[in-house]
Order: C-alpha cells, then sequence, then structure tokens
C-alpha cells in the first residue's frame, strides 16, 4: 500500500520559505506599505491638523453623502439579490442563463461606462430626463443619479455569493416545506434564508465596501459640485488637486478605515461559511 500524499513534501524547505517570504514581501510592499503611508501623510502635521481637516463642512458633507448612499444601496441590492438569487435556483424558466449574463454585466461594463450611459438616459437632453424635469425632478447631478448608478455597479455582489450555495442545496427543502402547507415567503424567510444567511452577510459587505469606494461611475453622474454632490472618494480627488495634502489623505483614512473593517468582516464571514461547510458538506442541517 503506498503511503499516504502529504502536500507540501516534495518541496524542500528552503523553497517554501523563500516562496512564502517572497509573497509576505509583496504583500508588504502593495499593500501594507501605501496603508501606512495613507496614515504617516495625514498626521504628518500633528494630531490637531488631521481633525481639523477631517471637521472640514465640505468633508463631513461627503462622508455623509456617502453613508447615506451605500445605506440606500446595500439595502436595495440584498432585497434585488435575494429574490434574483433565489428565483435562479429554486424554479426553472425560459431564459434563465440570460438573466444571470444580464445580473453579471455590471462586472463587465466599466464604471465609466455605466455612468455615461445614466447621463445619457436621466439627462436633461433625454426623454426621460426631460419628462422628469417637466415635474421638477432633477436625477443627474444630484445625490439620486449617485444612488442610481453605485445601485447599479454594486447589484450583482449578493447575487454572486448567494447563487452558488443555493443552487448546491438544490430545492429538496423548499419542496418539503411546500407539501407541509409553507407558503412562498414562509419558505423564503423559514428555509431558504437560513441556509444561505452567512453568503448574504458576506455579499452584503462586499457590496458595501463598493458603494462607499465607488468613483468611476458616481464622477460622471455628480458634477463633481463641493459641499453637494461630491462622495468621499471625489472629496479625496478634489483636496489633492488643490494640493491640500494634509485633507485628502485624512479623508483617505476614513476610506481605509472603511476597507479594513470590511476586510475584516469578509475575513470572519468567510471563516464562519468554511467552518459551516466542514460540519455540514452536503449543504443539510
Amino acid at each position: 500500500m503506498s503511503a499516504p500524499y502529504r502536500p507540501g513534501r516534495s518541496e524542500s524547505a528552503t523553497v517554501r520559505r523563500t516562496l512564502i517570504g517572497l509573497a509576505l514581501l509583496a504583500t508588504a510592499l502593495m499593500i501594507g506599505l501605501p496603508v501606512v503611508i495613507v496614515f504617516e501623510q495625514a498626521f504628518a502635521k500633528g494630531f490637531e491638523v488631521y481633525a481639523a481637516s477631517l471637521n472640514n463642512p465640505d468633508t463631513l458633507h461627503a462622508m455623509m453623502l456617502t453613508m447615506i448612499v451605500a445605506a440606500i444601496a446595500v439595502p436595495v441590492n440584498i432585497a434585488f439579490g435575494i429574490a434574483a438569487a433565489w428565483a435562479i435556483a429554486k424554479f426553472d424558466f425560459p431564459l434563465k442563463k440570460l438573466l444571470v449574463s444580464i445580473i453579471e454585466l455590471p462586472f463587465s461594463v466599466s464604471p465609466i461606462v455605466a455612468g455615461v450611459c445614466y447621463l445619457m438616459m436621466y439627462g436633461s437632453q433625454s426623454v426621460i430626463g426631460a419628462w422628469l424635469e417637466q415635474y421638477g425632478i432633477s436625477v443627474m447631478f444630484q445625490p439620486a443619479g449617485i444612488v442610481l448608478v453605485t445601485i447599479f455597479v454594486t447589484s450583482p455582489f449578493v447575487v454572486r455569493e448567494m447563487l452558488p450555495l443555493m443552487e448546491q442545496q438544490g430545492r429538496e427543502e423548499e419542496e418539503a416545506a411546500a407539501l407541509l402547507g409553507a407558503r412562498g415567503l414562509a419558505i423564503l424567510w423559514r428555509v431558504t434564508l437560513p441556509n444561505v444567511r452567512w453568503a448574504l452577510l458576506y455579499g452584503a459587505v462586499l457590496c458595501a465596501a463598493r458603494a462607499i469606494g465607488e468613483f468611476g461611475a458616481v464622477s460622471v453622474v455628480s458634477g463633481n459640485i463641493r459641499g453637494e454632490t461630491n462622495t468621499l472618494p471625489l472629496h479625496i480627488e478634489v483636496l489633492y488637486h488643490d494640493y491640500n495634502v494634509i485633507g485628502a489623505f485624512a479623508a483617505a483614512t476614513v476610506l481605509t478605515l472603511f476597507a479594513l473593517v470590511g476586510l475584516l468582516a469578509q475575513t470572519l464571514l468567510a471563516l464562519r461559511m468554511e467552518a459551516r461547510e466542514g460540519r455540514h458538506p452536503s449543504g443539510a442541517h
């Protein structure tokens, strides 16, 4: 009987250590060092200057607008993701593959292109935009436009995390619940969602991180109006172009902290999902 295969036995300790060291070095240079520089530059003139930069009215408005946009976009995409993943995984209908491709479209389209498309669709020169303006509704160069494009670019994240797990679990539990008399929403709430709750949370975290950091699409539809339609990423660019380096890096620390919190949440959720799959390989409870 042959000896069991042990990964890594064929490589020497020197090779393994070299590869690990190179990976750690690359990570430190490409990820760790930029983060350190952001905070070093932000505090270059002391904490008082840093705090004053963050307390600037335009910076505070940019942070608030960013949070409001994310607070709207994430719940909308959670609802959309649940509905889309449930429909695709649990039901058969024509053009299902086409629907999946359309949902993935925001990953393929450049955010700049997405912003231009929304500008052409809701701008004052478009049919829809002109019709809305007759009722005093302006979408482009307003927070509403920022919310719309943010919802678009972040729409696939929740679906993408939930759909594979739903498909893996099959339909047996839902069909059993239906035979016992449960109705659609009750099945979704009591059977389907508990099985995919960690994937749902993971997708929501990814969606929130992208919504907070989105730049390209928002830059097209916002109009870059300081103190009105600038989100935090746009405001950082404005400060940098104004040679306000401390202010730009101070605002960047806020985005960096959001990113670090999101990364920690992703890691914890990924570990939780792996632990759950280890206890329930088949996806059943």
